[in-house]
């Protein structure tokens, strides 16, 4: 399921494929699962779904764009724009676009359809995808190993902010209470 929800951020972006690694990184460490097992099969189903809509854009992607509802989309001055762009800045761009939300599964069909090398878009897709989820299936496995110290912290914050809204509520407290004694003033009267 890990695996099907990676490749799957590729072609329908709010799938929240980074908390279900998150979660399988920590129930991992908790449970039955392989930490290095979970990392492949995320990292590899990521990369191979970017890697296919890299390979649908490029097949399908200019015919598309040539079409009256593409040059819709996109006229054939701002194609050729892309294209230059990705021909100039593609390596890099997909790399950091692995990186963010939903530019995650646009970045590898404009390269499809900017025509660039399968080795240009597979190299930054494969080790960018490597980073992001090797740093997301490890932040579970942490959370997952330091449950108890985690849960002291927060109930250690929560006794603080406790305390803080305590204060916060009597100070509120005190000034309802001037308000309503005899001759009290509205402080706009207090020039």
């Amino acid at each position: 399921m890990l695996g099907a929800g990676a490749a799957l951020e590729n072609i329908v972006p709010p799938v929240p494929a980074d908390t279900f690694i998150l979660l399988g990184g920590f129930l991992a460490v908790r449970g039955p699962a392989e930490v290095t097992l979970v990392f492949l099969v995320t990292w590899l189903a990521n990369a191979v779904g970017a890697l296919l809509v890299y390979g649908a854009g490029y097949r399908f992607g200019p015919p598309f764009f040539d079409s009256r509802l593409g040059r819709l989309l996109l006229q054939p001055e701002q194609l050729a724009r892309v294209r230059r762009f990705y021909r100039r800045r593609g390596t890099s761009a997909i790399f950091f676009a692995r990186f963010l939300p939903g530019l995650r599964a646009v970045v590898p069909a404009f390269a499809g359809v900017a025509r660039l090398s399968f080795a240009s878009v597979a190299l930054p897709v494969t080790i960018a995808s490597a980073l992001w989820y090797g740093g997301l299936v490890w932040l579970g496995a942490m959370a997952g190993e330091n449950l108890e110290a985690i849960a002291e912290w927060f109930a250690a914050a929560n006794r603080l902010l406790l305390l803080i809204a305590i204060g916060v509520a009597a100070v509120i407290l005190v000034a309802w209470r001037r308000t309503r004694l005899p001759g009290a003033r509205p402080d706009d009267d207090r020039s």
